[in-house]
């Protein structure tokens, strides 16, 4: 919420707060006859129909509202330093309300950077404080066993024994290599074509997963090409002459 959207019904002044601290910086409004209460009474009330805080807003209330609240204490209080703040101009007292304000812009400010370092060490934080002087010694009255010390002895020793050896004999291992499959596929490309299924019959995934390297390897060093009508189909391998003089027999 602004301050300009505040509207004000007071006894002296009926109209939005920032006009009436206008007025009160051009003396064109006692501010000894301005009820600061029901302003702050009416803020209040103002924030409850809205139903939401602007922070900054609410800030700069309290800041111009505690500014006022000083000014009028001194001009409530008899003595030379209410005739020199009635000498002040309405430029003079924007001043004063506006270094306020910077103020308390710098310590928010301070405070923001202070919370987002807060948050940042919140993991490292660490009691450094040295023990109170109750606990530095002890008597033999307080001192007094928790645990038998059969068993503290048991705790230490079970953590001093060495857990048993995991057994991974149930895990079936591999041992292809791609050099392997490069000799199988090879071996099939001798009769000119084959399908994939034919050289990863019976193999588990591993040695699948290594003839599709070798597979692979192959169609870089331009040895064969592949060719797979439908999706999810049958892949059709051939060496890379063969096919090639297919194409040019198509062609003509």
């Amino acid at each position: 919420m602004r301050l300009a959207e505040l509207e004000l019904d007071l006894d002296v002044f009926a109209g939005p707060f920032d006009l009436l601290l206008t007025l009160i910086l051009r003396e064109e409004v006692d501010l000894r006859e301005v009820d600061l209460a029901e302003i702050v009474v009416c803020y209040i009330d103002h924030l409850e129909r809205r139903g939401e805080l602007d922070l900054e807003a609410a800030t700069e209330f309290l800041v111009l509202i505690a500014a006022l609240l000083e000014l009028k204490s001194r001009l409530l209080l008899p003595g030379e330093e209410v005739e020199e703040l009635l000498e002040l101009d309405g430029g003079e007292a924007a001043e004063e309300l506006l270094a306020r304000l910077l103020d308390a812009h710098r310590f928010r400010a301070a405070a923001d950077e202070l919370a987002g370092r807060l948050r940042a060490q919140s993991g490292f934080r660490f009691r450094s404080a040295p023990l109170p002087p109750e606990l530095r010694r002890a008597s033999s009255e307080q001192a007094r066993a928790v645990y038998e010390p059969r068993m503290l002895a048991a705790a230490i020793g079970g953590l001093l024994r060495r857990p048993p050896s995991v057994d991974i004999a149930h895990i079936p291992t591999s041992r292809v290599t791609v050099a392997e499959r490069l000799g199988v596929l090879r071996a099939l490309l001798r009769r000119g074509s084959f399908r994939f299924t034919e050289a990863i019959e019976r193999a588990d995934r591993v040695t699948i997963a290594v003839t599709l390297f070798a597979l692979l390897e192959l169609y870089k060093r331009g040895e064969l090409t592949w060719t797979q009508p439908e999706p999810f189909g049958e892949v059709l391998i051939e060496a890379r002459g063969r096919a090639r003089a297919q194409q040019q027999a198509a062609v003509g």
